[in-house]
């Protein structure tokens, strides 16, 4: 079998460790800053798209997690949050603490580690207790404190995540996504860093948030245009997954997780911003790929036959699909009906993910998962969704290594 190229993977996460925040916020806010406590979860459910947690009294008796606390909000670990290294008859939905996870979920020098065993060169990777965009600092009381609570995020990501991974932890931000001029000035303040990517919401809306159909994130759509940053929208991003009913199980959510990036690739499509901002890009994380290709034929048909009276004329200037071609790249990381269909697609806007260390995640097989999924396809094909699309996107080195500003 031929070799097979060193993925980049452009969707991970990390597990913030429990002193991000208590080490970067001013002294008289360390007390009210994001910090973690160990204590029984009373119940926990996940139905209807909802993750509904409660927390017992520390030192109470009951099986132990460890828990963020943050203004009201009382948030555990859990073993989806971190699910590598176990079975999957034994990933449940239960809160654990630091002790039960795999040390890679955290620490920068065990991370790399388990990059080796799956054949990963680089990684981006999205938060875990800021929520997938920062949207935990957005829905907080305290402004001022959760404009401290972004910044030191962003530091940490920057100076101490991948600031000693030798390259091979590739940065991605967040902004106070409350205020768009604010969110501009952290895009830029991170861009003269060498920060490629920032978090956005698939769906602002569902966070209280303006659409993006109005001119709303103009400052910020902006900012990341000018800099070369680039839009990274996870799923559950609007803080709501996917779902049919409140009494749904999770297992239709997770059957249909690519339905919000369905529904925003089609809000973005249509919204007038690639023309407004033309060198904006947008990826989404986790999204997989194979509902592409109806959607873009769906959207040219629109735009042809129906701009008229659906209210797209004055702005929507190209195609869709066009649109998508020079501005859009889907995600995936297991998705064989995506790649027989990739002349759909583009092999030029797919990129590779190995989801690490969720319970969804191709760790440590995802060189194998990948090597079957993409036998059909050319050498210089695979060199270009497993890496070559990334480097291009994210400005890595030739290698595939991301360097701060300051070094290049």
């Amino acid at each position: 079998m031929r070799s097979f190229p060193k993925i980049i993977s452009v969707d991970d996460h990390t597990v913030e460790p429990p002193d991000v925040w208590r080490n970067r916020l001013p002294a008289r806010f360390r007390d009210a800053g994001p910090r973690v406590v160990r204590a029984p979860v009373k119940q926990m459910t996940f139905t209807g798209g909802r993750f509904t947690p409660e927390m017992g009294a520390p030192g109470g008796e009951g099986p132990q997690a460890d828990w963020w606390i943050y203004e009201d909000l009382h948030r555990p670990l859990t073993r989806l949050d971190t699910a590598v290294g176990f079975s999957r008859e034994e990933v449940r939905l239960e809160g654990i603490t630091y002790e039960q996870m795999r040390p890679g979920s955290y620490r920068v020098a065990d991370r790399l580690a388990d990059m080796d065993l799956n054949h990963v060169e680089s990684a981006l990777c999205f938060p875990t207790f800021p929520r997938f965009c920062g949207q935990i600092f957005t829905e907080a009381a305290d402004r001022e404190l959760a404009l401290l609570c972004v910044r030191a995020y962003n530091d940490w990501m920057v100076e101490e995540w991948c600031g000693t991974a030798h390259g091979r932890l590739i940065p991605l931000t967040i902004v106070p996504l409350w205020d768009p001029e604010l969110a501009a000035r952290e895009v830029r303040r991170n861009a003269e860093r060498g920060v490629p990517a920032v978090c956005f919401s698939e769906i602002p809306p569902h966070l209280g948030l303006p659409s993006i159909h109005t001119d709303h994130w103009d400052p910020f759509l902006c900012a990341c245009a000018e800099t070369g940053t680039v839009l990274a929208m996870h799923i559950g991003s609007s803080s709501r997954m996917p779902s049919t009913s409140e009494d749904a199980p999770p297992a239709v959510g997770s059957a249909i997780t690519f339905a919000n990036c369905c529904f925003s690739l089609a809000d973005w499509l249509m919204s007038g911003a690639f023309d407004r901002f033309p060198g904006l890009r947008v990826m989404y994380a986790e999204g997989q790929i194979g509902w592409i290709p109806y959607l873009l034929e769906r959207a040219d048909t629109v735009w042809a036959e129906n701009r008229g009276w659906g209210g797209v004329a004055d702005k929507v200037r190209r195609p869709p699909s066009e649109l998508f071609a020079g501005h859009v790249y889907g995600c995936f990381f297991d998705d064989a009906f995506g790649l027989r269909n990739l002349d759909a697609i583009g092999a030029a806007n797919v990129l590779y993910e190995t989801d690490y260390p969720h319970s969804d995640s191709t760790w440590p097989r995802s060189r194998e998962v990948a090597q079957r999924q993409m036998a059909h396809l050319d050498p210089a094909t695979v060199e270009r969704i497993v890496r070559g699309n990334a480097i291009e996107l994210l400005g890595l080195s030739a290698d595939g290594r991301w360097a701060p500003a300051a070094a290049r």
